[in-house]
């Protein structure tokens, strides 16, 4: 065989091994993330968000439901949850039993496209060719979804204002319905955030830059946001190779600046569409943030370690 040949077939053989890889392991390697955010008053003591996102769930995914279930050990003061919960007709009673521990805690969720509708096969190459085309599946039982997490004592954000004291702290969030699927209404919940509030919060599922805009301008500390799955795919070096919204690919995943005054957390997501069901350079993931003071300093995102591997 000559050079060329002995090329061809070890090239190949890489790219089996990484879609083996990326299909059997990393999608299954749950991680948890932890960041420190400088958004509090000054003096503050530390709180702690648990932020959750694009689940995607299906109803045998047992590992996942497992470890979701398992966050509830941490004792985080308030569980943001930023939607994509379903990728199945029955997946509601999975999720629910991923999520009922965590229900037990303090929450606030907005939903995503995939709550509303189920996945669809799609060319890979729609991911790569932002065409604005939105391809939708068969409607998803959300309103199931949305009764229980309310039930619990979760408050739906949808286009909605709302105050909740949280460890002690006063917090004026407020949420938008999924930008992705144009179903978002800002002008309902416009105006400046609470200023007496000690943390001002946004929540939306896509972070589409107009968006994310919005609530800097109205004075919002923290925006929390999934949707993108951090890229899903990421190259070394290069990093996430789309992010599926307006988004710039630097901003995929993790904690960033937007605007003088607003800190912007992307979640990377702890699922894939069933048609596309891998990952690459970029696990599964849940969030813990830390908010602290704004003398503190500069945000510190911790190195991601793994709370669970392959099951």
């Amino acid at each position: 065989m000559n050079h060329l040949g002995r090329a061809l077939v070890g090239g190949a053989a890489l790219a089996v091994a990484g879609t083996a890889y990326a299909a059997g392991v990393e999608v299954r390697r749950w991680t948890l993330r932890q960041s420190t955010l400088p958004v509090l008053p000054v003096g503050a003591a530390p709180l702690r968000i648990l932020h959750i996102s694009d689940l995607h769930m299906t109803p045998n995914q047992r590992s996942k439901q497992r470890w979701l279930a398992g966050l509830v050990d941490l004792q985080p003061d308030l569980v943001v949850n930023t939607g994509d919960n379903l990728a199945h007709q029955q997946a509601v009673p999975a999720a629910l039993r991923a999520l009922q521990p965590l229900m037990t805690l303090p929450g606030v969720f907005v939903f995503g496209n995939n709550d509303y509708y189920g996945p669809k096969p799609k060319n890979p190459v729609h991911y790569l060719t932002r065409t604005g085309k939105r391809i939708r599946g068969v409607p998803l039982p959300w309103a199931d979804l949305r009764a229980a997490f309310a039930e619990h004592g979760w408050l739906d954000l949808t286009n909605t204002r709302r105050e909740l004291t949280v460890a002690g702290r006063r917090v004026a969030v407020a949420g938008v319905d999924d930008p992705h699927l144009r179903r978002d209404r800002y002008a309902r919940i416009a105006g400046p955030a609470d200023p007496t509030a000690d943390l001002r919060l946004g929540l939306t599922h896509s972070p589409e830059p107009r968006v994310l805009d919005a609530f800097a301008a109205d004075g919002y500390d923290l925006v929390l946001a999934g949707h993108t799955h951090g890229g899903q795919l990421r190259l070394p070096g290069y990093g996430a190779i789309v992010t599926n919204c307006g988004l710039d690919r630097s901003r995929a995943r993790g904690a960033s600046r937007w605007g003088a005054h607003t800190w912007l957390h992307v979640s990377a997501g702890l699922g894939t569409s069933p048609y596309a069901p891998v990952r690459f350079a970029c696990p599964p993931e849940a969030s813990l943030l830390t908010l602290v003071a704004r003398n503190t300093g500069s945000a510190v995102p911790a190195s991601a370690w793994d709370a669970a591997g392959v099951g």
